[in-house]
């Protein structure tokens, strides 16, 4: 039996995850406790993924309903299946910016603490297994802030002969910013995940992603920016801008091309402890007054919105991820995603289910 270890099982990147190792024919074992409803309220269940999960594959999808914080239930799990396992996929997080600010206690225990205790499982059990991480493009703080900006019509964009013209890359520094707790938070794992690879020779891997988007996520005001402005425009919800003019750029990657991605690095693991960008890129980009354009135009609706002139602290202005460094390592990968298609099918795929949940 080859086993797929998914954190976050019933979120946006694991649910997209898991069902692709279950249509594979791996048994998947999910490690989920909902935690985004105990952040966000009720509007961020994700237990109806859990629930289809459950349903469509009863044979090969094995939920634990344990929290990463606990150490003992964590290494139960990985003692159980020990070399089974062939993947870990560590999605589970305190996701939010501005949550990680009312309670920095339990976002560092969740992001960076639950992280460990999930390395130390696997060097213990499963160490021939390839580990990836669902990292953040907040690791950088505010550096980007700093790039040479102009600004456009309806969005920031950067000197056109600046070197990360094509997007950030990995050499940006990460120290002596600004960074959010969620960033420290995350940014400690990131660097768990880097030594643990490099330390004990592992293949451990650390995805820093832009805005990860698509129809699966439960999109609320303080995380999953895409997803949440749709539901407004669509529901007739109040939408608040916060500051630089709602020009702020993100780069948005659909759930299916992160799960291409990482399938590539499991099936070829080459290095150890490696770290990689992974957005939309130049393929898939838009600032929040563009975004609001589209989802206006693919629904028919007018979305009612305030603006803030406060922004939130260490918000991007721009941000791009350069995706040279991922495509140099493995060629056959492709976003196949744009910022159009994700929000067309978010829309599509989610138009009866919010009207009746209102």
């Amino acid at each position: 039996m080859s086993v797929v270890v998914i954190t976050g099982s019933a979120g946006l990147i694991g649910s997209e995850a898991s069902e692709y190792y279950l249509s594979k024919g791996y048994t998947v074992i999910g490690i989920d406790n909902n935690m985004r409803k105990f952040f966000f309220g009720d509007e961020a269940d994700t237990s109806w993924n859990r629930t289809y999960l459950e349903q469509k594959y009863p044979k090969n999808y094995i939920h634990h309903e344990v929290d990463i914080r606990n150490t003992q239930e964590v290494f139960q799990i990985f003692k159980r299946y020990q070399n089974e396992i062939v993947l870990i996929i560590h999605t589970a997080a305190q996701p939010s910016h501005d949550w990680a600010s009312t309670d920095p206690i339990t976002d560092f225990n969740i992001n960076a603490n639950g992280t460990l205790n999930l390395l130390e499982a696997f060097r213990l059990y499963s160490p021939k297994a390839v580990f990836i991480f669902t990292s953040t493009n907040k690791v950088y703080g505010d550096y980007p802030n700093q790039l040479p900006l102009k600004e456009l019509e309806k969005r920031w964009e950067i000197d056109p002969l600046h070197p990360y013209f094509n997007g950030i890359q990995e050499n940006m520094n990460v120290d002596q910013c600004l960074h959010s707790l969620f960033g420290v938070s995350k940014l400690s794992a990131d660097v768990l995940v880097q030594e643990y690879g490099k330390y004990f020779k592992l293949h451990t891997y650390c995805l820093r992603g832009g805005v990860l988007s698509g129809s699966k996520q439960s999109g609320v005001a303080a995380h999953g920016f895409i997803n949440y402005l749709m539901k407004c425009v669509m529901l007739d919800i109040p939408y608040i801008i916060y500051g630089h003019k709602g020009k702020q750029v993100r780069d948005v990657i659909h759930s299916k091309d992160v799960i291409s991605a990482m399938d590539c690095i499991f099936r070829n693991p080459q290095k150890c402890g490696e770290v990689y960008n992974l957005g939309g890129g130049r393929h898939s980009n838009v600032s929040i007054l563009e975004a609001i354009d589209i989802a206006q135009e693919i629904s028919g609706q007018k979305l009612k919105y305030q603006y803030s002139p406060k922004a939130r602290i260490g918000d991007h202005i721009w941000y791009v991820s350069s995706l040279n460094k991922f495509k140099t390592d493995y060629p056959d990968w492709d976003i196949k995603f744009d910022i159009q298609k994700i929000m067309k099918q978010i829309y599509k795929e989610n138009k009866t289910k919010w009207k009746k949940t209102t």
